[in-house]
C-alpha cells in the first residue's frame, strides 16, 4: 500500500508538466519566450491576454521549473529555464500535428501550405552563407532580432517588407526565418517576396531550433531583450 502510494506521488509530480503544456495560452507564451525574454506587461501585450491572466500563467510555468525569472524595479522578466523547455515544447507541437488530424489541418489553415515554399535546411544555408550567395532575412519584430539572430541576417520584420523591397537584390537566393516552424511571418515574407519577381525560400524551423543545433548565434552581450510584438 505504501508502494502504491509513493508510486502513485510521483507520477502525479510528472504529470505536472503535462498540466502545464495542457493550455494553448501557455504554449503561446513558451513560443514567445523561445526568442528571449521578457515582462510580464510585454508578454500580455504580444499574446492579447489580460495582464492577470498573463501573470498567473506565467506562474504556472515557472513553478514547474519550465521558467525562471528576475525582477527589475516593479517589474518581472521571464526566460525558458534552458533549451530543453523550447525542445519540449516543440516535440509536443510536431506530436500533435503528426497525430491529430485537426491539429495539421488547423495549422494548414494558419501557416498556407507551406510544402510549396521550397524550405531550406540549416546545414544546407551554412553552408550557402560561408559562400555568401544568399541573403538571410530575419523577418521576426526587430526587437526579438537584437535578442538573437543568425550572424549575417538582415532585420526586415514582414510587415517592412513591401516599403523595403529596394534593399533586396532581384538577382539573390533569399531565405526567411522567423520564430519555428509554425510561426507565419517567414511563410507570409516568401510569398510577397515570390509575388514580386525575388527567388526566395522559407528556413526550415526558427531561430530556436537554429539555437539548438549549436549553430552560431549573434546576440546582445547580456542575453536580454525586453520585447512587445504580434504573435505569429
Amino acid at each position: 500500500m505504501a508502494d502504491s502510494l509513493l508510486k502513485t506521488a510521483m507520477y502525479e509530480q510528472f504529470a505536472r508538466v503535462g498540466k502545464a503544456l495542457a493550455n494553448p495560452a501557455r504554449l503561446q507564451l513558451l513560443d514567445l519566450l523561445a526568442q528571449g525574454e521578457r515582462s510580464v506587461e510585454d508578454l500580455a501585450s504580444a499574446a492579447h491576454m489580460r495582464l492577470s491572466n498573463t501573470s498567473a500563467q506565467l506562474r504556472m510555468l515557472h513553478d514547474t521549473g519550465l521558467l525562471t525569472s528576475r525582477r527589475a524595479g516593479t517589474r518581472i522578466f521571464y526566460r525558458l529555464s534552458d533549451e530543453e523547455v523550447a525542445a519540449l515544447v516543440e516535440t509536443v507541437q510536431d506530436f500533435a500535428n503528426a497525430r491529430i488530424a485537426t491539429a495539421e489541418q488547423a495549422a494548414r489553415a494558419y501557416l498556407g501550405d507551406v510544402a510549396d515554399l521550397d524550405s531550406i535546411g540549416r546545414d544546407e544555408l551554412t553552408r550557402r552563407l560561408l559562400a555568401g550567395n544568399v541573403v538571410v532575412l530575419d523577418v521576426r519584430p526587430a526587437a526579438e532580432y537584437a535578442a538573437g539572430h543568425i550572424p549575417g541576417a538582415v532585420s526586415m520584420p514582414v510587415e517592412e517588407l513591401d516599403v523595403r523591397l529596394s534593399e533586396l537584390d532581384p538577382d539573390q537566393e533569399i531565405v526567411a526565418y522567423c520564430r519555428g516552424r509554425y510561426c507565419v511571418f517567414a511563410p507570409q515574407a516568401v510569398r510577397r517576396l515570390r509575388e514580386h519577381g525575388y527567388h526566395a525560400r522559407v528556413l526550415d524551423g526558427g531561430m530556436p531550433e537554429w539555437r539548438r543545433a549549436s549553430l552560431p548565434v549573434n546576440v546582445r552581450p547580456d542575453g536580454r531583450a525586453t520585447v512587445s510584438t504580434p504573435v505569429g
